[in-house]
């Protein structure tokens, strides 16, 4: 089956940042869009979708807020639509719970005639001629092939979970990734020893979830390869490294600089959030009232170098970082908070030799967020190394989309701010004293 209507652009993947450039689009009338997700409906993250979780970000991190204050899909709106906006103006917390926020997503969706989910790209060639690229894609519903053409695409397909090497092409039972945490919370709860592996915020929030169940459940270890279980730093002049110009002085740095810095950067957007640190000792001090003996352990300097089957447990070999010392573990649950990594669409093969790519054979992603000469590819979340560690922040999502808007439009659409630190980030000369002698 073919479509005949050549789009402007098609994403593919609808994740939050591809959701929010739809809605983005939606009112845009000189723009043709379409956008494309395998997955029956939206669904973000639901094997971490814990009660009281929250985003790490304000609402006004929403899918358009820092583009367009007025979009009829801002977070405030669906507030507003579903009879919510009162409880949380009165609730006077500016974090959305992951709940909520999957919730708004899943409403924006329904909205966007767009958004067609159960349809997944196979396949995508370049026709040089007519300058368009034609997109296969299997209806998941009926088993049909349908044909799309369009003048850019968009990648969204997002980050998948992120396993150690040494679990390449392993499947050990019982050995999972955080993304997989509440479909085996039931399971998890019935062994006598469950062990979590990261440092990151979704190690604390499975950490602090199991907390309660451990006076009679599992004896839960918390292991992480830092010296600490350290805060994600979150301080006012810290977050005007998110900002355009940061951005800017970043991308223009040589590549050896780049990830020299992007190395220590790590409290900046894979730590723990501040409150839920300090939440976990608060629990733990009133589980141990009278000195009752607590059923966990908090080990730090612990580097996780592999895992051998032992029986119906697994041991896990660590090096104490500290220490320079080798010991072993004994855990019936392993659970590894081992992060998110971009993994490039299969579908790709069929335009790779339009994509440009740097030594190391990553995306060479423009400023404007294109992977191809003639700026057609675009991609989202996938330029850690060029654009730094805000990538996968929710809060660039509209200010990045703001960009491949207005680059596809020829023109300025939604207006993006270039200067909003206080801050100087590199020797440039940007402004001058308002009084100068």
């Amino acid at each position: 089956m073919k479509n005949n209507k050549i789009y402007d652009i098609i994403g593919i993947g609808i994740g939050p940042f591809n959701l929010g450039l739809a809605a983005l689009l939606e009112p845009v009338e000189s723009i043709s869009a379409l956008f494309l997700d395998q997955a029956d409906g939206f669904d973000w993250h639901p094997g971490l979708m814990l009660d009281n979780a929250t985003l790490q970000v304000p609402f006004m991190a929403d899918l358009v807020t820092m583009a367009d204050p007025k979009s009829k899909y801002s977070f405030l709106n669906f507030l507003k639509e579903t009879d919510r906006l009162y409880k949380f103006y009165i609730r006077e917390d500016f974090f959305i719970l992951r709940k909520e926020y999957n919730l708004y997503c899943q409403w924006a969706a329904d909205q966007l005639q767009s958004c067609l989910f159960g349809k997944k790209v196979e396949n995508i060639i370049f026709n040089e001629t007519e300058k368009v690229f034609i997109i296969d894609v299997l209806d998941l519903k009926n088993n049909d092939v349908i044909q799309f053409h369009a003048k850019k695409i968009v990648l969204g397909t997002g980050t998948q979970p992120n396993l150690p090497a040494f679990m390449e092409n392993k499947n050990f039972p019982n050995v999972i990734h955080t993304s997989e945490y509440l479909n085996n919370k039931e399971n998890i709860l019935k062994a006598s020893s469950v062990s979590i592996i990261g440092s990151g915020q979704s190690a604390a929030e499975i950490f602090q979830d199991l907390l309660p169940e451990t006076e009679d459940g599992p004896f839960t270890s918390w292991f992480t390869r830092p010296d600490r279980f350290f805060p994600m730093e979150y301080s006012k002049l810290t977050l005007e490294l998110t900002s355009p110009e940061y951005v800017d002085h970043f991308y223009n740095m040589p590549n050896s600089q780049r990830k020299a810095i992007l190395a220590k950067q790590p409290p900046l957007y894979k730590g723990i959030n501040f409150d839920l640190i300090n939440d976990i000792f608060d629990t733990l001090y009133g589980m141990s009232v009278g000195n009752t003996p607590l059923n966990v352990s908090l080990r730090p300097s612990c580097q996780l170098d592999s895992i051998t089957p032992e029986g119906n447990s697994y041991a896990m070999n660590f090096t104490h970082v500290q220490d320079n010392a080798a010991f072993t573990h004994i855990s019936d649950y392993i659970i590894l908070a081992t992060g998110y990594k971009y993994k490039e669409p299969k579908f790709l093969k069929g335009i790779e030799n339009l994509v440009q790519r740097t030594e190391e054979g990553l995306f060479d992603v423009s400023r404007y967020y294109t992977i191809d000469q003639a700026q057609n590819i675009f991609v989202q979340n996938a330029e850690l190394h060029t654009h730094g560690f805000v990538t996968p922040d929710l809060g660039m999502g509209a200010y990045r989309n703001t960009l491949i808007i207005n680059a596809i439009a020829g023109k300025e659409i939604y207006k993006a701010e270039k200067r909003i630190a206080f801050q100087e980030f590199n020797t440039q000369k940007t402004w001058t004293a308002k009084h100068s002698s």
